[in-house]
């Protein structure tokens, strides 16, 4: 079974052939589960389950379709406390992250992709043991800083192992020296020692850890979580890896140094990424009154059918424009091609008749 794939880390076409003929393991970058979840996001999880159904009906190979629940970060952690200041902090997360992770699902069945189309959708705070030993293997290799009890992934260390910045054209040596960054939110240009392990805050969930005998309670970095979880399920590597082109850098850059780091390998061979969705040929933004979700578009009259033929109306690694007239465009095509269905079978019912 081989098909051609673009890949993101070659920059190139390549013919894809998986690890093991029987099936094929493929990894999609899922949601952060504090807010409804807006339509741009949803791109890249209609552009994965295109290709997954493609390999399926193309090859007749099964698809081992893995999607993370991002359940623990900084905008969890606020906003859980935001709605629920009574509540223990972990049973605010959890009780906060359940209620977004159920509207993302039944968004995804609206879009045409249900739950059971994935192999499995693993939860980042069920998998805090998975990060703490792959940190203890990264802290083996000597690619650690502890600074005031939050662990750092020496990225000016690992890029004398390796080469950091695989997936985009980056030049090391204009990262910001001694830059080290606890957000889960980082720009480009400020990225350099990026967080595995961030200490533990008054009022906010934690777990406990030791670290070559330094307790250290805290929780986890958000670049650290996909690595650990792609180690429980799959067992690096893995065939694809897909997101948006706006986790390109740096989270899957961070993904593949962590990797690489602890486990000695990286964690896949294909990754696929997909361009941004735009809005009246801007980048949606709340500031701007141009963002969302798409239960907005349903509510504007707009059905799911021609949301999802929208999404994919452009080549995946292209900017697509959405606005009023594009939305109004994919439904009278899909009124056409549902006209040309309806006439094809009145044909053939009379035929057979």
């Amino acid at each position: 079974m081989s098909f051609v794939l673009y890949n993101s880390l070659t920059r190139k076409k390549e013919v894809f052939t998986p690890l093991h003929p029987e099936s094929v393991s493929f990894y999609t970058c899922g949601p952060t589960v504090y807010n409804t979840a807006h339509i741009g996001n949803f791109r890249a999880y209609i552009t994965a389950d295109i290709l997954r159904r493609w390999i399926v009906s193309g090859t007749k190979t099964p698809v081992q379709w893995v999607l993370n629940i991002t359940d623990v970060d900084d905008k969890t952690i606020r906003d859980s406390q935001i709605k629920y200041p009574n509540l223990e902090p972990k049973d605010a997360l959890k009780r906060f992250t359940e209620f977004y992770e159920t509207l993302f699902f039944e968004d995804m069945e609206t879009l045409s992709i249900p739950k059971k189309s994935f192999f499995k959708n693993p939860r980042a705070t069920e998998s805090i043991g998975a990060m703490q030993d792959l940190i203890r293997l990264i802290s083996k290799k000597g690619c650690v800083k502890i600074i005031e009890g939050s662990i750092f992934f020496d990225v000016k260390k690992w890029a004398k192992e390796d080469k950091y910045g695989k997936l985009v054209s980056l030049d090391f040596d204009q990262l910001k020296s001694g830059t080290r960054c606890l957000s889960d939110e980082i720009e480009k240009e400020d990225a350099a020692d990026f967080a595995l392990w961030k200490a533990k805050k008054e009022g906010e969930p934690f777990w406990e850890f030791d670290l070559e005998g330094d307790s250290l309670p805290g929780r986890p970095g958000w670049h650290l979580e996909c690595s650990a979880m792609e180690q429980e399920v799959f067992a690096l590597p893995f065939d694809i890896h897909s997101g948006g082109i706006d986790l390109q850098f740096p989270h899957h850059e961070d993904e593949i140094a962590q990797s690489k780091c602890g486990y000695g390998m990286e964690p896949t061979r294909y990754w696929v990424h997909n361009e941004h969705l735009m809005v009246d040929g801007q980048k949606m933004s709340k500031s701007l009154g141009n963002f969302y979700t798409l239960r907005d578009l349903l509510e504007k009259g707009h059905s799911a059918e021609a949301i999802r033929l929208f999404l994919v109306s452009n080549h995946y690694r292209s900017k697509l424009n959405m606005n009023e007239e594009s939305l109004r465009g994919s439904q009278n095509t899909l009124d056409h091609i549902h006209n040309v269905l309806r006439d094809i079978t009145c044909v053939e019912d009379g035929e057979n008749t």
